[in-house]
């Protein structure tokens, strides 16, 4: 097996616009010639590119991803070697329309993932129904605030009083706004509702604490108070959307309805001595800021500890990798105890080191078009194939179309599996000056090792996870949704 060089370079994700032009004049001739395709893709190229001169064209492999399909190229000279950072991508759909980028961007909005087949047929008279109720809702609720401000005495001239009535619909509708548009996670609700839940708790304080400034900046009201509203109205959405998974898991029974009823009155109870509370220590005229500074650190010291207690037999990516890591160094799976408390429930916004990607896309995982075609002959007979980034760090698991559930789970594992090989030969190797980076032949050795690994391995840990009372499911991993296909899939 050749060694490859892993020393990548940052290569661009999409073509250039010179070379595009070049390369959209002959997509047509590369899809004929594709048909059954050969070794080489030779194309006739103008004589004034000379980008491309002496060159050829291959065909790497071919990823759809929501339905659109890419081919990928590289460019190899005359004897056939590939140019480094040559990987180029070639859609083989039309471009969008602005219409369909629309209609896109608002299903993402209003209807759930994998609509209509994730939801049965009456998803959608129910929904029809309830936005007409919300319509008269909304509509009402004009009326009624206008209402209520008149019987306090807020004004008595009518048009100011409709002024009153429409900044404060303003501040509540900016609220509503924030709440729809926050509704776009999706299933990140199902798969990391912990982290979401303490997340939501944290902005419910932000939002409190932008509503206090209002007093030191009275004549800023009506955007701080719509601001304080949106952070808030995305936190009651966190909250909602939870709810209801973390009540699941403590029902044993059909009592889900009892079990959230009480509750809710626990917190109902809980939240009415607060208020007492507040209004006794109020009296006394104490320190604005130091009480709420107080106050929010026991509310987020409680928020945290009540996710942290809820015991979820479901392994999403964060207790998924819990497990995994511990099944390597010790040979066995957590408790659903022990997994849920060393479960990594925040991490600051700013700070994305997620090591293993899964579902990753070619072009994220692949910038050398050699180290692809040594990583392949290992995974021929797998739905699946995963490779390592030494410059980014990171563990790629790529799916090919034909993976189930089963190959998602096993391409997971896979991949922590391979990243705890890497971990282990960079903590072994001397610092240089390579760095960390491993050698030109390591990559193909740590995989061989991790395949080897990988087919004793997995279905002992499967075995010992499902003791434990884990449930495994692909979609709580939230793999990415590109899929390699076969080379004459893209006909």
């Amino acid at each position: 097996m050749p060694r490859i060089n892993l020393k990548h370079h940052s290569s661009p994700d999409t073509i250039s616009s010179e070379s595009a032009r070049l390369l959209s004049r002959e997509t047509l001739r590369i899809s004929a010639s594709l048909a059954s395709p050969p070794d080489d893709l030779p194309l006739l190229l103008p004589s004034s590119d000379s980008q491309f001169l002496h060159s050829t064209l291959k065909l790497i492999c071919c990823e759809e991803i929501d339905g659109r399909r890419f081919k990928y190229v590289a460019e190899s000279d005359t004897s056939g070697t590939f140019k480094k950072n040559s990987v180029r991508a070639i859609s083989l759909e039309s471009p969008q329309t602005p219409f369909d980028d629309l209609g896109s961007f608002l299903r993402s909005y209003v209807v759930p993932e994998g609509f209509p087949g994730s939801v049965n047929e009456s998803y959608v008279p129910y929904m029809t129904w309830r936005a007409l109720k919300h319509f008269f809702g909304g509509a009402m609720g004009v009326f009624t605030t206008q209402t209520l401000l008149n019987s306090v005495g807020a004004s008595r001239n009518s048009s100011a009083s409709a002024a009153v009535a429409i900044n404060w619909i303003l501040k509540d509708g900016a609220g509503r706004v924030g709440k729809m548009l926050f509704a776009r996670q999706g299933k990140k609700f199902d798969y990391d509702l912990k982290q979401l839940r303490f997340a939501g708790d944290l902005l419910m304080e932000l939002g409190a604490g932008v509503e206090l400034a209002t007093a030191v900046v009275p004549h800023l009201f009506l955007p701080l108070a719509c601001a304080a509203n949106v952070v808030k109205n995305v936190a009651a959405v966190t909250s909602t959307s939870t709810r209801t998974p973390i009540y699941k898991a403590f029902a044993k029974g059909e009592n889900i309805g009892d079990v959230t009823a009480k509750g809710e009155c626990v917190g109902n109870i809980a939240d009415l001595m607060g208020t007492g509370f507040s209004i006794m220590i109020s009296k006394r005229n104490p320190s604005l800021v130091t009480t709420f500074g107080l106050l929010s650190c026991g509310y987020l010291m409680s928020s945290f500890q009540e996710v942290r207690s809820v015991v979820l037999h479901t392994l999403n990516r964060a207790r998924f990798t819990v497990a995994v890591e511990s099944f390597l160094k010790t040979g066995r799976v957590p408790s659903l105890q022990e997994g849920n408390i060393q479960e990594e429930i925040f991490t600051f916004p700013w700070v994305k080191d997620r090591p293993v990607m899964l579902g990753a896309r070619f072009k994220d995982a692949f910038q050398d078009p050699s180290t692809y075609l040594a990583v392949k002959p290992f995974f021929d007979k797998e739905r699946y194939m995963v490779t390592y980034s030494p410059t980014k760090g990171k563990v790629y698991a790529l799916l090919k179309h034909q993976a189930n559930s089963d190959d998602i789970l096993k391409a997971a594992f896979h991949a922590h599996v391979l990243l705890h090989f890497m971990n282990q030969s960079k903590d072994g190797t001397p610092k240089s000056v390579e760095q960390s980076a491993p050698m030109e032949y390591e990559l193909e050795s740590r995989i061989a090792e991790s395949c080897e690994m990988i087919s004793t391995s997995y279905g002992i840990f499967k075995s010992r996870a499902a003791e434990q009372g884990w449930r495994m499911s692909e979609s709580l991993l939230n793999p990415g949704r590109a899929r390699l296909c076969h080379m004459n899939e893209e006909e």
